[in-house]
């Protein structure tokens, strides 16, 4: 039998943060979290990644992998990778963007290289905008470990839209 493990999460009202979302310019929304005046949203603190810095049409997050990440064969579950690597093509977009606009996902393509444990270290994702339009913009993210080996890539679509988040 297995030593039994456990883990607690807090998160603060993704509500709020939204609304706040909505009252800043992207940049500006994502430069407060990666400061820590504005909570990350509640996905990020589940997997506990970290969001490191952001730029227009750039962010970057880490995250050390843990046991609680694994899936049934000792490695890091690849939904893991595909939330790390969505949530920084989706910053990635949302950091051009004005007040009072949003974005959604339309797709996300990834592509698992190398698999992450926990003696991997910590994994850095970044995240670019490659073109906005209108109504949609391209995204893509890197996730590499600490000696620049790629680990995943991941691709993204995104619709814009105003008065949305």
């Amino acid at each position: 039998m297995s030593e039994e493990r456990t883990r607690t999460v807090t998160w603060a009202d993704p509500q709020k943060t939204a609304a706040l979302a909505m009252k800043l310019d992207g940049l500006d929304f994502l430069r407060a979290i990666a400061a820590g005046e504005v909570p990350p949203p509640p996905v990020v603190e589940l997997i506990g990644a970290r969001m490191v810095s952001v730029d227009k049409g750039s962010v970057v997050f880490s995250l050390d992998p843990a046991e609680f990440h694994y899936n049934p064969i000792g490695s890091v579950h690849g939904g893991v990778y595909a939330t790390l690597l969505d949530t920084a093509t989706g910053c990635a977009v949302h950091s051009a963007l004005p007040a009072g606009t949003g974005y959604t996902s339309l797709d996300l393509a990834v592509r698992f290289l190398r698999p992450i444990r926990t003696d991997t270290g910590t994994v850095t994702c970044v995240g670019t905008l490659v073109h906005q339009g209108r109504r949609t913009a391209l995204a893509e993210a890197r996730l590499v470990d600490g000696a620049g080996r790629l680990l995943a890539t991941a691709s993204s679509t995104c619709l814009i839209q105003e008065g949305r988040s």
